[in-house]
């Protein structure tokens, strides 16, 4: 964690978080309406984010999506490239490089992606608080309104904003769906009587709740209390990480300014006015150093900046900076330990490229038939019963069969003689592993099966062979 200014009592402001009261109840954050580069900056950030996350589902190549996080049927497609339960290796490999990117990306910049990026910021702040402030007003405005016996008025506005967020609720829940079973579906089960798909309804009603309850009432506590990154600060930032920062070497000590005073002590940059802390959406003081509430949102910095010039101070004094930058006027950001993260993100995306590009694009799996060893033909033969199944990973349908590379063994295929699957299909077959008596030498013998794809082998399957020696 960063070094605490030393002009304020390190450990009083730990005590207790600005979203509980001094009752252990929960404290209701107002924060104060903000305005300044960073917050257009994040505005038209917010614009682009949202865009891409409502037009995801609806892009699709060669009439499949190009993103989507099935968990049910255990089926990915990222970016285009179709994953399987089978492919679980290579996801794990990207999650890795995703966490260790985040651990980078972290020790470098602080927590850059939880103000402009986060989803739950992104709604909260760009989209939920806005309609707040048009229906019921600023900080003061709210407080007010909430305190007020229900009249009309009350009702009025907290019926339209709880309108209006159940509807956003709704198409949030909708965009989620749409990402783990396919936009396809979501127009179904749209588009039918709910006892239709009672499973999807109830998944899309709860989905909803959770989205509004989350933005209406939970709002900080999902970045305070549920969400790990804040207390992973600690261990991932050091002092020449970069954070939203108060320049306690030139804001303390703090004070009003007063015009034709004789100042006993002169005084920092820093006129106390509380504003920062009024327009903190998890109700810190950014002043105390960098703390687990904190999620960079830059709010602070563009109140305290419209502060400093009023008062024809230097702006920055919140801002972007390490605590090696605020106290020793230096910043380093290539550090043995970020090289070593740099290094390992490189390993684990050099191994991820190549199990991508080394990854079959049809998978089998052998196995003996189920309670089964030998059968004993008319005419001096033996055979096996094998179970086969197929996942065809790409996109076009696919022509399979089976030889052996063994002398003296036939292959009998059960039914459809033609095996087809089709793109992103699985399928499953039986098939007989045939051979005369006479030429079987031992009771368990290694057979090699070679898998051909459209007439070409692509793969060896190694399985066995039972028989009686005679």
């Amino acid at each position: 964690m960063s070094k605490i200014n030393p002009n304020l009592d390190p450990e009083k402001f730990r005590d207790s978080l600005g979203t509980i009261s001094a009752e252990g109840k929960r404290n209701w954050i107002y924060p104060k309406k903000v305005s300044g580069k960073f917050y257009r900056w994040r505005t038209y950030l917010s614009w682009v984010l949202l865009a891409i996350l409502f037009v995801g589902p609806f892009i699709t190549v060669d009439g499949r999506p190009y993103m989507l996080f099935n968990i049910f049927e255990r089926k990915f497609i990222i970016f285009g490239a179709a994953f399987w339960p089978q492919d679980t290796h290579i996801l794990i490999f990207l999650l890795l490089i995703f966490f260790v990117f985040v651990i980078l990306f972290t020790a470098v910049f602080g927590r850059v992606f939880c103000g402009w990026a986060c989803p739950q910021t992104l709604f909260l702040e760009m989209v939920f608080r806005k309609i707040e402030y048009w229906i019921e007003g600023d900080a003061n405005q709210q407080r007010k309104l909430d305190a007020m016996p229900w009249n009309g008025e009350k009702i009025r506005k907290k019926g339209l904003k709880m309108t209006i967020f159940t509807l956003i609720s709704l198409l949030i829940s909708h965009t989620v769906m749409a990402y783990l079973i396919g936009i396809d579906q979501v127009k179904e089960i749209v588009s039918q009587p709910p006892t239709e798909h009672m499973a999807g309804f109830i998944g899309l009603m709860a989905f909803t709740g959770v989205f509004l309850f989350v933005f209406s009432w939970f709002r900080e506590q999902a970045c305070i209390v549920v969400c790990p990154y804040g207390r992973l600060q600690g261990v991932l930032l050091d002092a020449n990480s970069i954070n939203v920062t108060y320049d306690h070497v030139r804001g303390e000590p703090r004070g009003m300014i007063r015009k034709n005073a004789v100042e006993e002590k002169p005084k920092g940059d820093c006129i106390d006015c509380g504003l920062c802390v009024q327009v903190c959406p998890t109700g810190i003081d950014i002043r105390n150093g960098v703390q687990m509430e904190c999620v960079n949102c830059t709010a602070c910095i563009d109140v305290c900046d419209e502060v400093m010039v009023k008062v024809e101070r230097p702006t920055g004094l919140i801002r972007y900076a390490s605590d090696n930058s605020v106290i020793e006027k230096t910043q380093k950001l290539l550090t043995p330990r970020v090289m070593a993260y740099s290094g390992v993100l490189v390993v684990l995306v050099a191994a991820f490229v190549t199990l991508l590009a080394t990854r079959a694009d049809l998978d089998a799996t052998v196995t003996r038939f189920r309670g089964m060893t030998y059968q004993e033909r008319e005419g001096g033969q033996v055979s096996n019963l094998y179970e086969v199944t197929f996942i065809n990973k790409t996109f076009k349908g696919q022509d399979v069969s089976f030889k052996t590379e063994n002398e003296g063994f036939q292959v009998e295929v059960i039914g459809d003689q033609n095996w087809h699957l089709d793109g992103q299909a699985k399928f499953e077959g039986r098939f007989f592993l045939v051979k005369d008596q006479q030429l079987i030498s031992k009771n368990q013998e290694d057979v090699v099966l070679l898998l051909l794809q459209n007439g070409e082998v692509i793969d060896k399957i190694k399985t066995s062979f039972v028989a009686p020696v005679r």
